[in-house]
């Protein structure tokens, strides 16, 4: 377990991307990454290695151990039967026989496909979650678990799965140095137990966090002063004339000694006048320290690939079948349902209210059918049906946006490519959708007095179905392109106000001037009405009146 020390703006996020393999391809860089002597782009670096930042994104509405459940699932647990076939390969050629306990619990750790693996609750226990482990991960909004027990979870999504190398950024941000520590404490003994390497920034950590790391890494201005063993970083630094005083924390000494304007404080050598160390003469330096030279030489030696087994990277970029993702996907959408019941069964209510105050206005005792001017009439309750079934698809829109950085983190870590998000995102809202077009046409059509006939009425049914579904595709177009909710309501409002103003509904299409008709065949709800038009006014009661009279035109 490696520490990455240096002051702010020497390149530690920078460095961290870069061995994780998420550097803007169009930026240049110098020099080669490569895991075992495979470069990065001979292996999936992002589910070999993951890069852990320092703001923490969960969904809010899950538990801790639903979130690390649906990471193991997504992530493919079983890839460590590799590792364990392995291991009774080597066992049987050396004659060990292991005992039947640890067998079984290898064996159920790489179980793949399960909603809740042991290997789920073994996480958990390492990182002293078990105890919240059925509690909800919480957001702004709803109260939750502590914000040293999210840090744990960010982690544990990661090491519940095949990813043995993490590069962590700042994870310390927003939490006192005695929950910094407990945290640094449950990764220590995940390293040592579970041979996994963890290169770690922090900002001034505690003394005691300091000591819990193997190595250390000290960087300033874009180079590596100093790479090694925790132990001989102050031998370093006093063979350049510097000390640590007695009560100074090492990890602050580090961070100033090479700071032009802390500096001199630290010199130690009284048989010579200080004089300013720049960083480079630093780095210069420890390439001459007996740590450097063991480093360089061991560099100098190309690392042999064939000494890598095959399970030690991953070469594939989901390690689960489609078939898998999809009903782990599917099994979590679910359960944000049923968390957010309230919404759907609130828009339910409310869509029955204004079906009840509709029906009243349009009420089919004052709705006639005699001439032209009843006809406009109809075309006002239809537009209103319309708008109705348009606006009750708003709800997508902060509910997309809430769910849309766990979305972004997830496919960045090739967890599931976007459509497996997607597409129970869709498939599991028709159910509901379909009950909101029964209830309103229920409740409207017959009470509004449209057509009497029986397959009007179900083919009403059916248009107010679509217009839910176009409805909530739009709202989630517009969500995924803003991106925000200040930005998507001002967004979204300007993308309707251009659906109104170019629909027809204000203005005749045939006055709609020649570059504007564009908007006309782009808007959905244009379509949308013209199917709710020519269903009602082709019926035989208006076509005997008006014989061939489009009520389009009007």
């Amino acid at each position: 377990m490696t520490l990455l020390l240096g002051p702010p703006s020497s390149g530690k996020t920078t460095l961290l991307l870069a061995l994780a393999g998420k550097l803007d391809p169009s930026l240049r860089c110098a020099g080669e990454v490569a895991y075992n002597g495979f470069p990065l782009d001979e292996f999936v670096p992002q589910k070999t290695a993951a890069y852990i930042s320092q703001t923490d994104v969960h969904v809010g509405e899950m538990t801790v151990k639903e979130t690390l459940d649906f990471s193991a699932r997504c992530q493919g647990v079983g890839t460590k039967y590799d590792l364990l076939t392995e291991l009774a390969r080597r066992e049987k050629e050396a004659g060990i026989r292991p005992e039947p306990e640890v067998d079984l619990f290898m064996k159920a750790t790489s179980m793949e496909g399960v909603e809740s693996s042991l290997q789920t609750d073994y996480t958990l226990r390492i990182l002293g979650l078990d105890i919240c482990a059925d509690t909800i991960v919480g957001d702004q909004m709803q109260r939750g678990i502590s914000g040293g027990q999210k840090k744990r979870v960010t982690t544990g999504e990661m090491i519940v799965g095949p990813t043995k190398v993490l590069f962590m950024d700042e994870i310390s941000t927003g939490l006192d140095s005695s929950t910094t520590f407990q945290i640094v404490k449950c990764l220590q003994q995940i390293v040592h137990l579970g041979e996994a390497t963890i290169l770690m920034s922090l900002l001034q950590p505690a003394p005691e966090t300091f000591e819990l790391f193997d190595d250390i890494i000290l960087l300033s201005e874009g180079q590596i002063v100093y790479q090694g063993p925790r132990d001989y970083v102050l031998e370093f630094f006093e063979s350049c004339g510097f000390r640590c005083p007695e009560r100074k924390g090492t990890a602050d000494f580090l961070q100033e000694v090479t700071s032009k304007k802390d500096q001199e404080q630290y010199w130690a050598d009284k048989q010579r006048p200080y004089r300013y160390i720049s960083v480079s003469e630093f780095a210069q330096t420890f390439k001459r320290f007996h740590v450097g030279l063991q480093l360089e030489n061991h560099l100098s030696v190309p690392f042999d690939k064939s000494r890598s087994h095959q399970a030690a990277l991953v070469f594939s970029k989901h390690s689960v079948s489609t078939r898998e993702l999809l009903k782990a996907s599917f099994d979590k959408e679910w359960l944000l349902i049923k968390r957010n019941s309230f919404v759907y069964i609130f828009k339910t209510i409310q869509l029955i209210i204004v079906a009840l105050i509709a029906s009243t206005v349009f009420l089919r005792t004052q709705m006639h059918t005699r001439n032209l001017d009843d006809g406009f009439v109809y075309v006002g309750a239809l537009l209103f049906t319309l708008i109705v079934n348009m606006f009750n698809g708003f709800a997508e829109l902060p509910l997309t946006i809430t769910r849309l950085p766990v979305f972004f983190k997830h496919r960045d870590l090739l967890f599931y490519p976007a459509w497996i998000f997607t597409l129970p995102n869709v498939v599991l809202r028709i159910p509901f959708s379909i009950i909101e077009s029964i209830v309103w046409v229920v409740v409207t059509y017959y009470t509004m007095g449209f057509a009497p006939e029986a397959d009007r009425f179900f083919k009403q049914l059916l248009l107010v179905f679509l217009i839910q579904q176009m409805a909530g595709g739009l709202f989630r177009a517009i969500a995924g392109l803003c991106r925000s909710m200040i930005i998507a309501q001002t967004g979204g409002a300007l993308f309707l106000l251009i659906f109104f103003v170019l629909g027809g509904f204000l203005l005749p299409k045939d006055f709609i001037p020649k570059w504007w008709i564009w908007g006309y065949w782009i808007s959905p709800l244009v379509y949308g009405y013209n199917a709710l038009a020519v269903n009602e006014f082709y019926s035989p009661r208006w076509m005997d009146k008006f014989v061939m009279v489009s009520p389009l035109q009007h």
